[in-house]
């Protein structure tokens, strides 16, 4: 496996977690100026600005991810996707970089509009193409890559978003505007990248070029083994007709995935995350902490470092448990931090109680909830389902996102410090629906998850157990195949 074609790739998710994080120092800029479209802006109006410069990106991201996202990739082989996506990510990078400039913020709001557009597809198209280029013994690993270079992104805008470097008044158009550079990166890189095997032998029939990226791919000349599975895969994939969004919630065969992967994405966007760093900053200055903006960055690290951890354990430990992990984790700190903030006042040493929780629900996260469902989806779907789930368990993803952006704050004033409580039920809700309800897929081929499925669901019932019955061949699954979706 090569790891410049995984470089390659992971570089639109860098992108990605890059602009998460980049807007915090012109919002940094903006409360103590007035001026930063170089004329004056009255302060109602300037907030409204870039509260709606924040809301667009994950607009961007939904509509992209659902809408576009299912026929690019339909439509387009995996990598040329990921190089039309570019196009988005250019265009936005530059007028976000230009906006100053042209004292206009009508380019800053449409930068980020068409920014999130970009991240909304390569939040699919990453952990796609990922997932089917990566051996079965390696996918959960790599996958987790895709999660890592998200957090990278976010801490490099974090650092960079630092008034000493670019997060000044004058220099923060130029902290904007270097997402243009993994951008031509990764242009420069992809044409030198394989074209997905597993797309081009079971979507186009091009047996030919398949066992040629196969061979990029693994550096070995003999790729039977591989080509033997996916022509299982694409067996059974053409006794299915073309899958459409509607056919997932219709057919009980991807209803069970399907309804998995939305609660899947879900449980990262609703378990608090980022209402966690919103309130970082103050509680580590309330802890007496000189600069709080660095302690901020340290939790970044904390994310990074956690995310390393999850690559390692993932396929020792498996997906399933790793995610429950995660969320009991996060649960436990989520009611450490409501307790520690309730008694901030009273008791001043809880704040450092406080700071600790922050890092061990920082932790949890990128164990578990933060790089596992993003790669799950590929993983619960064969190539014929798999961009119309993609295309679902994404637009759930910016949805849930974009939800807790607009509604926290409010929330948070009503109920102060117990905000975390309600993050505390949701987490424990989705525990609770992991350990009954999620399978595991460490080490299982595409073909053997979705044969899980198709049993199960003859049975119209759920067993968790993925060794069950998969090494033995099952009667009714041709039938099912052609049955299920009608």
């Amino acid at each position: 496996m090569g790891t410049s074609i995984i470089f390659t790739a992971v570089l639109g998710s860098l992108e990605f977690g890059y602009n998460i994080g980049v807007i915090n120092a012109p919002q940094k800029v903006k409360k103590n100026r007035k001026m930063v479209f170089e004329k004056p802006i009255p302060t109602g109006t300037l907030t409204s600005l870039w509260s709606l410069s924040v809301a667009i990106f994950s607009i961007g991201g939904m509509l992209s991810s659902f809408c576009v996202g299912f026929y690019l990739v339909c439509v387009f082989p995996r990598r040329k996707a990921m190089l039309v996506n570019n196009v988005f990510a250019f265009l936005g990078g530059s007028l976000m970089g230009m906006s100053k400039l042209c004292s206009s913020f009508e380019m800053m709001i449409l930068g980020r509009f068409i920014i999130g557009a970009y991240c909304g597809l390569a939040s699919g198209l990453t952990p796609m193409y990922v997932g089917e280029i990566s051996p079965t013994s390696l996918r959960g690993a790599l996958g987790t890559l895709h999660q890592l270079a998200i957090v990278t992104g976010i801490l490099i805008a974090q650092v960079l978003g630092l008034e000493v470097l670019l997060g000044s008044e004058h220099l923060w158009p130029v902290l904007m505007g270097l997402t243009v550079v993994p951008t031509v990166l990764q242009m420069a890189l992809l044409p030198f990248c394989p074209e997905s095997p597993r797309f081009l032998y079971i979507v186009r029939c091009q047996e030919h070029h398949a066992k040629r990226g196969l061979r990029r791919l693994t550096g070995k000349q003999e790729v039977g083994d591989m080509l033997a599975e996916m022509k299982e895969e694409k067996r059974k994939m053409d006794m299915e007709r073309k899958v459409s969004i509607l056919e997932l919630f219709r057919s009980p065969l991807y209803r069970q995935p399907i309804i998995i992967s939305i609660l899947l994405q879900l449980s990262q966007q609703l378990s608090g995350v980022n209402a966690i760093f919103y309130y970082s900053t103050s509680i580590f200055m309330k802890a007496g902490v000189q600069s709080p903006v660095y302690a901020t960055i340290g939790a970044g690290v904390v994310n990074c470092a956690f995310t390393v951890v999850s690559l390692f354990l993932i396929e020792r430990m498996g997906r399933r448990t790793l995610h429950m992990l995660g969320l009991g984790g996060m649960c436990i700190c989520a009611i450490i931090m409501t307790t520690a903030l309730a008694l901030l006042e009273s008791v001043p040493w809880m704040s450092y109680i406080s700071m600790l929780s922050i890092f061990g629900f920082v932790a949890f996260f990128e164990i578990g909830p933060g790089p596992i469902p993003w790669f799950f989806v590929a993983e619960l779907f064969s190539q014929g389902p798999r961009p119309a789930a993609m295309a679902v368990a994404g637009f759930s993803n910016w949805t849930a996102n974009f939800i807790v952006g607009m509604c926290f704050q409010y929330v948070a004033e009503l109920l102060g410090p117990y905000v975390f409580l309600i993050f505390a039920a949701l987490l424990l809700f989705f525990l609770i629906f992991t350990f009954f309800r999620v399978p595991e897929t460490r080490g299982k081929t595409f073909d053997q998850i979705a044969a899980n499925f198709q049993h199960h669901s003859a049975g119209g019932m759920m067993d968790m157990d993925l060794d069950m019955d998969l090494d033995k061949p099952s009667t009714e699954l041709d039938y099912l195949g052609d049955e299920s979706i009608n």
